[in-house]
């Protein structure tokens, strides 16, 4: 399969994903997963098991997109096949990293929300 995924000029905080062609997202029809910078492509590899509502066709195109904005952005990709991620996920980062992250993750979106309600 070959990958849809080019770089975006864009850098910092994205305001919108409607900002975003879809040739920057792992799975460009469903404008899902962005693939912008090294730590967007690690969480599109740590999260692709948890994808839902696409075909095998499509996830065969996302792993294209995520392994060349991998090798764009340095990150390394040990899987050679779409069906191997989310079995053993290669981003080196430990259960507890991921709690880390989520934790960070929650805080950010409450603290989004409170911004917006001002």
């Amino acid at each position: 399969m070959r990958a849809t995924w080019k770089r975006h000029e864009k850098h910092g905080e994205l305001t919108e994903r409607s900002d975003l062609p879809d040739s920057v997202f792992a799975f460009p029809k469903e404008r899902k997963e962005p693939l912008t910078d090294a730590k967007h492509v690690r969480n599109a590899i740590a999260r692709f098991d948890q994808t839902v509502g696409v075909s095998d066709a499509d996830r065969e195109l996302a792993f294209a997109n995520i392994k060349k904005a991998a090798d764009h952005y340095g990150v390394d990709m040990t899987e050679t096949d779409w069906t191997q991620l989310g079995k053993t996920p290669a981003t080196g980062r430990t259960a507890e990293d991921r709690r880390e992250s989520a934790r960070k993750a929650a805080a950010t979106r409450k603290s989004h929300e409170r911004e917006r309600e001002r």
